[in-house]
């Protein structure tokens, strides 16, 4: 909403205050000797240093509609706030906005900004100062909020399984239900469990000019915001403790354990329910608060390709076969959740979810089907209804609201639009919500006539200027538009409880735009309670032994393949590195590749897409193939190869974020981002060497994760199927170098056989071992059956048949795995060594198809039985 330019400043930036400065300086000195005084005083520096709030606008900071001038004292939590600073006081801020900044990154919190090139995950913006709520007006705000949420779920109870009284007395007009596309008549007639349709209702807020809360949005159908504002908690309450508990700010634990008490309860089915998160996944814009808010609740975090309908009820696909769900706290909004009878093209939802929820097997929260409550045109509406449904006035209001559908409604806002903001009924409507006072004066008749056009799906809100909140950035004191979405939350029983605190949303410097999309930040809500503080937890009680013996981690079969394809794309991703270094280094050292040698890494580079199928034969024109080695590697480059296995991985690896340690996702962002040419220009074709050089750093980041996947990662199902992964793929890229090499004749010179131990990684052991005696016995013993070298093929079929033996399944399907893997105990010297008289090692090239070919049945048997859950379909459920 448009707003004067925010005023920020600091310290001493302006001639009247200079006596701010002397104080700031005289505060410092005097801290050691007169602590108290000192503290007592930040308050008042702080009223100094405090930015001015445009005119019009709610001054949180001094509780007060700000005249532009600024100045004023503080209101009194806010003073409380300032004097608990510490001895340090304004001069450790800095300090701590640096380390608040810090925990951002270690934690990894981030949010996906949507179209943005260059970086779509940014590190999460949260101010260091809370917004301060006294007891008085939360207690307002709470009544006001747990009212609205009963009045929603009264609503939605009538629509749906009632007699539709609100629309048969007029009290809403049928066509912002039935012609809404969040009305969904598939659940006409449906209860959900326990009668409770909403069990999270979030509401925006904003403080009038006037001092008086009104309610701007309403979010009912999958709120965000849960876990950004506990993210936002634990950041900023370490950083103010002194102040935390003095002001006696309420805990926000009890909240959340009623949601999860709420859910347990309800959930339908016998025995201790099984509930889940369901996200649209990494791509969504708050993936991360999502996966943060399941782990604080202990729940199984899945997207919808992790779920899957059987005879009317959900089930979670897991390694370990398909497990029951009993209730989903859902992130995915209505129209997606079901591609069979709502949106079919839908990719994020689970097909029959519907039918499930009709066939009352599965509790969803929120039910589906509020999607209309969200329409900004029912505001205007609730008052009546609130007086009608519960006989009460409505506590908190909302801004002035009009549905343009009513003849005559918006005549008198349309000759005075600049005060407005125009709505759109719903989001399929065309266009945007638009501040009027922010166009230009020559659009307002457009916007006039698009009303009077299409009145049904405009509504007109009055503009209100939203409050300034303090803000501390940059080592100076500013003031920021504001937001406050605070949540209510149902507890089965007919009553609501507002959580006590909420996520607060600020505009960027001098903008009027509360959003994070577009560059916004966010503060902690603190709440100053009257009452004791809450001092209850989350945690679980202790566990007993036979708990910590029966545990084990859900590994979802999304999160299994992903990681198994990660595992398979960073083995392909060195394998290429490497071969390109061993490639150009052999072309520029000037190698003997003529005939067989050329042959083999000619082959070896197509077989890896390092070249483009237009590339001559290496043996016909060096340099040309050293070209298309290179430009293979520039963005743009030709389909598959190094560039397609990096991107591969990354995409794999950022499914299952939730799963990898801080470091391991840092190095495989660092590798798939990492430009292999760095300094080719286009003015200059890239080189051999600035190849060479990107190259090596790549393999210095492979080696790293490849280092964390092997080291510091769990050995449960997933790890598993991660290593199997890279066992198959290194198996199948291996032995087929190695006919290859045997095929072309290339191993038969000397030239050759360095190139097969150097893509082998194996070249050290072999020179330790045998000197410089290039003989076939040694090298098939060192590539093929030495088990105490991890670049062998016996070792690699020997730790693939081990990681096999320890998935989970039925005795006969892990045997029928086996059966598929090559048995290095069968490969005797003699026999690989023979040849014909053809000089063609027979025995050796069919024993090493046959051990690729197998690797590829097991990839293939693993995703059948592990990943879709198809291998086996009249396979009883309960089997696992």
């Amino acid at each position: 909403m448009p707003t004067q330019p925010g005023v920020s400043f600091h310290a001493g930036s302006a001639p009247a205050l200079n006596a701010a400065r002397v104080a700031r300086a005289t505060i410092t000195g005097m801290a050691s000797l007169f602590p108290y005084e000192s503290g007592a005083r930040l308050s008042a520096l702080a009223r100094d240093l405090a930015a001015p709030v445009p005119a019009g606008h709610w001054d949180v900071l001094r509780g007060t509609s700000s005249d532009g001038r600024g100045g004023g004292p503080l209101r009194g939590c806010w003073e409380r706030f300032f004097d608990l600073l510490g001895g340090d006081g304004f001069d450790e801020l800095d300090a701590r906005e640096a380390s608040l900044r810090q925990h951002i990154l270690d934690d990894g919190v981030t949010y996906n900004v949507h179209g943005d090139s260059e970086r779509a995950a940014r590190n999460w913006s949260v101010d260091l100062f809370p917004l301060i709520v006294d007891a008085a007006d939360w207690a307002r705000i709470a009544a006001g909020a747990a009212q609205r949420a009963a009045l929603l779920d009264g609503i939605l109870r009538d629509v749906y399984c009632g007699e539709q009284h609100v629309l048969a007395r007029g009290l809403l007009p049928a066509a912002l239900v039935h012609g809404h596309p969040g009305y969904l008549r598939a659940l006409h007639g449906h209860r959900p469990p326990g009668d409770v349709w909403l069990h999270v209702a979030a509401f925006d807020l904003a403080c009038g000019p006037d001092g008086i809360w009104r309610v701007i949005n309403q979010r009912v159908q999958a709120p965000s915001g849960l876990g950004y504002l506990l993210q936002n908690r634990l950041l900023v309450s370490r950083l103010f403790p002194d102040a935390f508990a003095a002001l006696r700010v309420q805990r926000l634990a009890a909240s959340y354990r009623l949601l999860m008490d709420n859910l347990q309860r309800l959930a339908p089915g016998d025995g201790a329910p099984r509930v889940v998160l369901l996200t649209p996944g990494p791509y969504s814009e708050t993936y991360f608060e999502q996966v943060f808010l399941a782990r604080y609740l202990g729940i199984t975090l899945a997207e919808g390709s992790d779920l899957t309908v059987r005879e009317d009820r959900l089930y979670l696909k897991t390694v370990r076969g398909l497990e029951p769900v009993h209730a989903v706290l859902r992130r995915l909004d209505d129209s997606f959740c079901d591609p069979l009878e709502l949106r079919p093209d839908s990719m994020l939802g689970i097909a029959g979810l519907l039918q499930a929820v009709r066939a009352g097997n599965v509790l969803l929260a929120n039910a589906l089907g509020a999607g209309f409550l969200e329409s900004p045109a029912l505001q205007g509406f609730l008052p009546k209804l609130c007086l009608s449904l519960r006989g009460e006035e409505l506590l908190l209001p909302s801004l002035p609201s009009w549905w343009c559908g009513e003849a005559g409604v918006c005549r008198a806002p349309l000759e005075d639009l600049r005060n407005w903001v125009v709505k759109p009924v719903h989001a399929e409507c065309g266009f945007d919500a638009t501040v009027m006072a922010s166009i230009d004066a020559n659009d307002l008749p457009s916007w006039r006539a698009r009303v009077l056009e299409q009145p049904d799906e405009v509504t007109l809100q009055r503009y209100m200027p939203l409050p300034q909140v303090p803000v501390w950035r940059d080592g100076r004191m500013g003031a920021r538009a504001a937001m406050l979405r605070v949540y209510a939350l149902a507890d089965g029983n007919g009553g609501w409880r507002v959580l006590p605190g909420g996520l607060v949303r600020t505009a960027t410097h001098g903008g009027n735009t509360v959003s994070m999309q577009h560059g916004g930040s966010s503060q902690d809500a603190w709440v100053i309670t009257g009452e004791a503080v809450d001092a209850s937890t989350l945690l679980p009680a202790p566990m007993r032994p036979q708990d910590v013996i029966a545990r084990h981690r859900v590994v979802t079969s999304r999160a299994a393949e992903n990681l198994f394809w990660a595992g398979r794309y960073c083995e392909r991703a060195e394998h290429a590195a490497r071969l390109a270094q061993l490639t150009l280094r052999a072309i520029a050292e000037d190698d003997d590749l003529r005939a067989g040698p050329g042959a083999m890494l000619d082959t070896w580079c197509r077989e890896a897409a390092l070249v483009s199928a237009e590339s001559p034969p290496l043996t016909n024109n060096r340099s040309a193939f050293a070209r298309s080695v290179v430009e293979g590697l520039e963005q743009g480059a030709h389909a598959g190869g190094l560039l397609q296995s990096l991107r591969a991985m990354g995409h794999a690896a950022a499914q299952v974020r939730e799963r990898l340690g801080g470091e391991h996702r840092q190095w495989i962002a660092s590798a798939t981002a990492l430009r292999l040419m760095p300094n080719a220009t286009g003015r200059e074709a890239p080189s051999a060497l600035q190849a060479l050089q990107g190259l090596e750093r790549l393999s210095e980041l492979l080696g790293a994760i490849t280092g964390a996947q092997t080291d510091r990662m769990t050995r449960d199902d997933g790890w598993r199927l991660l290593s199997i992964g890279r066992h198959i793929e290194r198996l199948t890229l291996l032995g087929e170098a190695l006919r290859v090499a045997f095929a072309s004749g290339g191993v038969h010179a000397d030239s050759g056989f360095n190139h097969l131990l150097a893509l082998f990684d194996s070249t050290i052991t072999y020179r330790a071992l045998y000197q410089k005696r290039l003989e076939v016995p040694p090298l098939l013993d060192l590539l093929m059956l030495d088990r105490e070298n991890p670049r062998s093929l016996g070792w690699v079929a020997q730790t693939l048949i081990a990681r096999i033996r320890k998935l989970p399944g039925r005795r006969e399907d892990i045997d029928e795995l086996l059966e598929m893997a090559p048995d290095p105990d069968g490969w005797q010297l003699t026999e690989l060594c023979a040849h014909g008289q053809d000089g063609r090692h027979a025995w050796l090239e069919n024993s090493l198809a046959n051990a690729v070919q197998g690797a590829y049945r097991i990839s293939d048997e693993i995703s059948l039985r592990y990943f879709a859950h198809a291998a086996a379909p009249a396979r009883s459920l309960g089997g696992y």
